[in-house]
């Protein structure tokens, strides 16, 4: 299932496929920085309370707080839940 970093639930494992526009190009920068490169792994490892933003999300070795209008940009291919 193809979809967005921003529609993962805690638990769950994609990989990246690409990075969608940005409106300023530097966000889209910034996410290739980071590590959010395709054939990269992420999971979802938290949501903050009360609205569920930021996420905490894994991306090789690091993690990460992401803005759900950031983790919108990553385009994922669903891999599964952890177990």
């Amino acid at each position: 299932m193809i979809g967005t970093l921003a529609a993962l639930r805690v638990g769950e494992r994609a990989t990246v496929r690409s990075i969608g526009e940005a409106d300023d190009a530097l966000g889209a920068r910034r996410l290739l920085e980071l590590g959010f490169v395709p054939d990269a792994e992420v999971e979802v490892l938290a949501t903050m309370w009360p609205d569920d933003d930021p996420l905490a999300v894994r991306v090789g070795g690091s993690t990460f707080a992401l803005r759900r209008h950031e983790a919108a940009l990553v385009r994922v291919v669903l891999l599964g839940v952890r177990s």
